[in-house]
Parts: structure tokens; sequence; C-alpha cells
């Protein structure tokens, strides 16, 4: 089986990863679960032939760079079938790759669960919202879906910065620029910069990676911008906590009281597998309000769970709060909610 039959077939599967690796069959994962096309294991010559036909894809990209660094990050697009993220490395001496599928077509936000109130974060016109959670678990799709939801609404300037780009936006009733690091501009930070001289309305960060990058960051939506990005961390609490700590000590009081002005909400997601096979996302919900204002200006961080955790407000909702609707609106079971929960035993009591 050549790559282009690959790929065909996973896009079939609605298969979300593919796995290239040394010493197993070409694998992919499906609703969580790893699956394998066949038996035959790939030979470390297998995997260099798989990885220079993907480089040939990504417009002949050279693949020095992936044998003097061991990583390279890249997209490519085959017409009339998606397009595809690309996470090449070395293992054990060998060449290997992780492709994530993604589609042509903007995500459909109602069919995947995500709530109105979400979407609608993009109209606040100014500040920083935030899109958490583990790696794969769909905060790309919800920035997607909130761009696409301005765009189809609103007359803006939005502009993406991403490392690779992951959905491909038509202009709507926005003008979108969309950047590819390493492509389109060198890095984040000095994207960031230049975007603050484009007239943007909306700046979709991928990732707020290190300390410069975090400080532009909340420069921009001081300066009365939009600003969304995501952050590898889980609930908002934690978040809150990240971004404060990447400063040194001595402007960390600063930093928690610019942030408390600038932040608008934190979601923070999981993916949790449905009743019918497919993977939903489970959303923390955390609006700024006064009081949670107060809290991070005045360093009490860890009373700002307290407030979520009691309340079950479409725009202040817990995890387990997401859980609970889930299960009640018979999207999940009651296993995958207290498997999932951050308090399985006070959740169990409000199952049914």
């Amino acid at each position: 089986m050549n790559l282009q039959e690959c790929l065909q077939q996973v896009i079939r599967e609605q298969a979300s990863d593919v796995f290239i690796v040394a010493g197993l069959p070409i694998s992919y994962r499906k609703n969580g679960v790893i699956c394998r096309f066949a038996d035959e294991k790939l030979l470390p010559s297998d995997t260099e032939r798989i990885l220079r036909e993907i480089y040939e894809y990504a417009e002949n990209r050279d693949m020095q760079g992936l044998h003097e660094k061991g990583d390279d990050d890249f997209s490519f697009a085959i017409r009339g079938m998606s397009r595809f993220r690309v996470s090449a490395y070395k293992q054990r001496g060998s060449l290997s790759a992780v492709i994530r599928i993604i589609t042509f077509d903007l995500p459909d936000a109602h069919a995947l669960h995500i709530p109105d109130y979400v979407l609608h974060l993009g109209e606040s016109g100014k500040g920083m919202v935030l899109v958490t959670g583990p790696a794969g678990s769909g905060k790309s799709t919800t920035l997607a879906c909130m761009i696409d939801q301005i765009n189809q609404n609103q007359s803006k300037h939005i502009i993406t910065l991403e490392d690779p780009l992951e959905y491909l936006h038509q202009h709507g009733q926005s003008v979108v620029s969309q950047r590819e690091i390493n492509v389109d501009t060198e890095n984040y930070v000095s994207a960031l910069r230049a975007a603050l001289r484009q007239s943007p309305d909306v700046i979709l960060l991928g990732e707020m990676r290190d300390y410069e990058t975090i400080e532009v960051a909340m420069t921009a939506a001081e300066t009365g911008h939009l600003l969304l990005s995501t952050l590898h961390t889980i609930g908002a609490a934690n978040t809150i906590d990240r971004i404060i700590d990447v400063f040194p000590a001595n402007q960390q009081k600063q930093i928690g009281v610019q942030l408390s002005t600038v932040l608008n909400a934190v979601v923070s997601q999981q993916l949790v597998p449905s009743v019918d096979g497919r993977m939903v996302p489970a959303l923390e919900i955390m609006t700024v309000t006064p009081a949670i204002r107060n809290m991070i200006r005045d360093n009490k961080i860890p009373q700002i769970d307290g407030i979520i955790y009691s309340s079950m407000k479409e725009d202040m909702i817990s995890m387990d709060g997401s859980l609970l609707n889930l299960y009640k609106q018979g999207i999940i079971t009651r296993d995958t909610a207290l498997k999932y929960a951050t308090n399985a035993d006070m959740l169990a009591k409000k199952l049914y």
C-alpha cells in the first residue's frame, strides 16, 4: 500500500492520526484507539521511503533539518483529499512520523457539541481568550470554530499565526490572513509583533510557548485586540499559574495585575468517547468575573476552582459539570463520566 492509498483509507475510517514507525505496521488512531493496517512490520528502509514521499508532497521540502536536528514539523495537502500535519522525528536511528489528518472542510461546531457560549467568546472585541488542554484534545478545532463564527458574522481583520496551518479559512464577512511559522514568517514572536502593525482586530496565536511570546501576546490583548491562543495546561487555575510562573519572580505581581485586566475566559477541554463511538469535548469554562479578576490580582488563584465547581451556568462550569451535562443528554455513559472526572466520588452522587 502506497502513502496516498493509506491516507485515503484513514480518511474513510475518520481516523485522527497515522503512525509511521519502524518495527510496527502502519498504524492509525480512531476514536482514541490505535489500530493497524496489516501485520507486515515496517523496516527502517520502509519508513525512510515513506518519509521521502511525504517530503515530496510537502513541495519537495528539504529533509536536511530532520537529519540534523532529529525533529521537523510541517504540513502538506493532497488536492481533493485533505490537509495533513506532520511531526517527523528520529527514533532508534530510524526515521518516523506521526501524521494528523485535517479535513479541508471546517468542523461543524454543533455536531462536535461545542457550546454556543464558547463560539460567541470571539464577540468580546478585545482581551484574551485561552483554550487549554493536553495535546490532541481538540484545542485547534475549537479555535477554528470560534474563528469561523467571527468570520461569518463580523467585519474584522483576522490574523492567524500557526505552526503549521491546520484549517483553511475562506474570507467571509471578515478578511482572514493566515501565516504559517517557518514558511511565511520566522517565528511566533516576530510574527506577533508584525501583526500589531497589520491593523488586526483578532489575532489567533497557535500556542503561547514561552516567556517572550506570552509577554507580546499580553501586550496585544492590552492594546485593544482580541487574542485567542492555547496552552498545554489542564484547568483554568493551572493556566493562570502557568502564565504567571513563566515570568521572573520580581515581575509576577505586576503580571498578575496585567493578566487580571486582559483575560476574558479560559476554556479547558478533553476529548471523551461518546455512546456512538465518536470523541466529543468536555469543557471546563471560566469566564473572568470581577470576583475572579480580584483573585488573580491578589494571587488567590487556588480559590478560583471553588467558584467554578460550585457553578452550573453556561459561562462558568467545571469539567465534572460538563461531564454531568453530557451524561444527562445521553451523549456519554456513566462509566465514561466517572473515568474522566476530576472528582469521581462527588460526581457519582449526582449521576443516576
